[in-house]
């Protein structure tokens, strides 16, 4: 039976293309299902819900290291200088901000700052309570106030109005100024933090209105367009699915465990290498650069 569900002409003239380098979810369980339990098989029987869950436990634990399927928001950061995180955000990659020419500028999360849960006192320190004995929060702490008015050269020290040789300017020079800048912290493109709590993304100052790219990795699972795989990794997914229902019978040898492992671990490189896009030519014109000659 052929694969192609659409003639070139619906392809060409629709708004999504370059579906068939992806296989879907439901295709895959099927075709495990096929090919991977029967009497004759190492699976003997399994209930399809199995295969599923596996199948999509697969996925998610791909999508963080083989797939390399990152996805992007753009986005303006408004007066507020706080962002969502992205609705299906597990981990960020990069965030940039794009100048006028469209290129892009990378961001620090700041090691030095956070954005803690600030809890309300009254005026003799006490906490303050709800009727329900809960403790009362701001909806912004401290912390985050301060850190929005902080501008790149609050934090990585490069005001050039200071004498570096005079003492006493305390954060700026804890932080290398006197000594020399800290690499750790040098940048002029601004920092940002994240409230995991409130699910938001926060900025400095010098940030204000500039256009923000949110690079981030998500699980895959967030919608049934998502739940597909390159068909570089299909057979990867393939015995991701037999180990994991495997592992969980008590009726199966441990040898025949052993052999689904060595199998899956085998079928992960391989789909990490074919993802690579390893380019002769690319690795070529980089080497390029070993007969330039370098003055000393």
């Amino acid at each position: 039976m052929a694969l192609a569900t659409s003639s070139p002409y619906e392809y060409y003239n629709s708004v999504q293309k370059g579906n068939y380098q992806f296989i879907t979810v439901t295709d895959i369980i099927n075709n495990f299902i096929v090919a991977n339990v029967g009497d004759d098989k190492i699976i003997k029987s399994t209930k399809r819900a199995e295969v599923a869950f596996h199948a999509q436990r697969a996925i998610q634990e791909m999508n963080y290291d083989t797939l390399g399927v990152i996805k992007t928001q753009e986005v303006e950061i408004p007066p507020s200088l706080s962002l969502p995180l992205p609705h299906d955000f597990i981990n960020y990659v990069e965030l940039v901000w794009i100048d006028a020419s469209g290129l892009q500028h990378p961001l620090k999360e700041s090691t030095i700052s956070l954005e803690p849960t600030s809890i309300l006192q009254d005026e003799d320190y006490n906490y303050l309570y709800d009727d329900n004995g809960n403790l009362l929060t701001a909806e912004e702490s401290l912390t985050r106030s301060r850190f929005k008015g902080a501008t790149r050269n609050d934090i990585s020290g490069q005001d050039t109005n200071i004498n570096f040789l005079e003492e006493g300017y305390g954060y700026n020079v804890d932080y290398g100024k006197r000594f020399g800048i800290n690499p750790e912290y040098a940048t002029k493109n601004g920092f940002f933090t994240i409230n995991s709590n409130l699910g938001t993304i926060g900025f400095t100052s010098d940030l204000t209105d500039k256009l923000i790219v949110i690079k981030y990795l998500s699980d895959g699972l967030y919608s049934e367009d998502e739940m597909k795989v390159h068909k570089f990794a299909e057979e990867a997914m393939y015995k991701s699915i037999a180990l994991g229902i495997a592992s969980a019978k008590s009726n199966l040898p441990e040898y025949q465990i052993n052999r689904l492992k060595k199998e899956k671990r085998a079928s992960m490189r391989n789909a990490k290498l074919r993802l690579a896009k390893i380019s002769p030519a690319d690795i070529i014109q980089t080497m390029r650069i070993k007969s330039k000659q370098l003055k000393h």
